[in-house]
C-alpha cells in the first residue's frame, strides 16, 4: 500500500466515523453530502459562498465545489427566489438561503404563485424540487426583521412542505429528505439552537422521513406538542413535571405541512390532555390548527380544553424583553398543570 492510498483510506475512515456536531454543522454536512453525490444540487444566496453565510451554514462549500455550484447572489431576495424557481423548473435542485426569516417576504410572490403551483398547473408534468433554507425564530438578540416565527403563513399555501428540525440529527436527515423531494420545501432552521448543543450524527446519507411527527418522550398523563427551538424548553418542562409525578409525552411535529395528525391524536387518546407550544404569535399560529383538529376529531378523547403556550400578538421585542416573549419552561409547566386540574 503506497502512502497516498493509506492517507486516502485513513481520511475515508475518519469521515465515516460519527462525531458530535451542532445543528449548524449538521446543515453544512447534509449540504456537502448531497453536493458530492448529486451534481444537480446548487447552493445560492447572499454571502453563502466566500463568507460561508451569515451563520456559516455553508462554510467551506464554495472552496470544495466551486463558485458555479455555490453562488453568491446580489442582496435581492426577489431575484434569489426567481432564480431558484427557474433552476428547479429546469431540472436542477437549488438550495437557496433566505438570510433571516423576516427577509422572506419579498420572496413570497415566486414561492406562492409559482413554486407551489408547478405540479398543479402542469398536471404533474413539471415539478419544483427546490429548498428554501430559512434561519428562523428569536432568541439571538437580533434587530427587527431578524427574529420572526412566520411558519404559519406558509402552512396555508397548498403545494408547499414546511419543515422545522429541532436537533442536529433531525436537521441532517430532514434536509437530505427535503433536497431529494420533488416539490418545494420551506426548511426553517431554529437559529437560537444552531450551536446550543452537540449530537452524534453519522454522515451516511440516510434521510429521515418527512411528514412525520417524532415522539421524543413517552408519557401517560399529558401530551406536549411543539417544534423548532421550543423542543428544548418542552423537554425540560417534561422533566420538571416528572419530578412532581406527572408523566408527559413530548411530540416534535418536525413537518408542519403536511401534518402527521395521527401521531398527535394517538397520543391524546392515551393522555386525554394536550398543551401546544410555539413561539409564533398566538392568533392563527399553527398551534390553532392543531387545536382545531383535536376539537374536530378527538373531542371524546379530551378530558380538558387544549392549552396553548405561545408568543404574543405583537412583534417580537428587542433583546431586553425577548426572552419574556418566548415560551418558557415555567409557562409550559403552568399550562400543563392547568390542563390537569380541569
Amino acid at each position: 500500500m503506497n502512502v497516498m492510498t493509506e492517507a486516502n483510506n485513513k481520511a475515508s475512515a475518519q469521515a465515516a466515523t460519527p462525531v458530535a456536531i451542532t445543528l449548524i454543522e449538521a446543515i453544512t454536512q447534509a449540504l456537502a453530502y448531497e453536493m458530492r453525490n448529486d451534481d444537480s444540487v446548487i447552493v445560492l444566496g447572499e454571502d453563502v459562498g466566500v463568507n460561508g453565510g451569515v451563520f456559516r451554514a455553508t462554510a467551506g462549500l464554495q472552496q470544495k465545489f466551486g463558485p458555479e455550484r455555490v453562488l453568491d447572489t446580489p442582496l435581492d431576495e426577489t431575484t434569489i427566489a426567481g432564480l431558484t424557481v427557474g433552476m428547479a423548473a429546469m431540472g436542477m435542485k437549488p438550495v437557496a438561503e433566505a438570510q433571516f426569516d423576516g427577509f422572506m417576504y419579498p420572496m413570497v410572490d415566486h414561492i406562492v404563485c409559482h413554486a407551489a403551483r408547478f405540479r398543479y398547473r402542469t398536471r404533474g408534468r413539471l415539478h419544483c424540487p427546490m429548498v428554501l433554507r430559512v434561519p428562523w425564530g428569536g432568541g439571538i438578540r437580533a434587530p427587527e426583521h431578524h427574529s420572526e416565527a412566520n411558519e404559519a403563513i406558509f402552512t396555508n399555501v397548498p403545494g408547499l412542505r414546511v419543515v422545522l428540525p429541532s436537533s442536529p440529527a433531525r436537521a441532517y436527515g430532514l434536509l437530505l429528505a427535503a433536497i431529494r423531494d420533488p416539490d418545494p420545501v420551506i426548511f426553517m432552521e431554529p437559529k437560537r439552537i444552531y450551536r446550543q448543543y452537540k449530537e452524534v450524527v453519522a454522515d451516511d446519507g440516510e434521510a429521515l422521513p418527512l411528514d412525520v411527527c417524532y415522539v421524543l418522550r413517552d408519557g401517560s398523563d399529558i401530551t406536549l406538542v411543539t417544534w423548532g427551538a421550543q423542543v428544548k424548553e418542552t423537554l425540560e418542562a417534561a422533566d420538571k413535571l416528572a419530578g412532581e409525578g406527572i408523566s408527559a409525552e413530548v411530540i416534535d411535529v418536525a413537518t408542519l405541512k403536511p401534518l402527521d395528525f395521527a401521531t398527535i391524536a394517538e397520543s391524546v387518546s392515551k393522555t386525554g390532555r394536550c398543551v401546544i407550544v410555539h413561539e409564533a404569535p398566538r392568533t392563527a399560529g399553527f398551534g390553532a390548527e392543531i387545536a382545531a383538529r383535536l376539537a374536530e376529531e378527538s373531542m371524546y378523547d379530551l378530558l380538558a380544553p387544549v392549552e396553548r403556550v405561545t408568543g404574543y400578538d405583537t412583534h417580537i421585542p428587542l433583546f431586553r424583553l425577548e426572552m419574556k416573549y418566548l415560551p418558557s419552561v415555567d409557562k409550559i409547566v403552568t399550562a400543563a398543570k392547568r390542563a390537569l386540574a380541569a
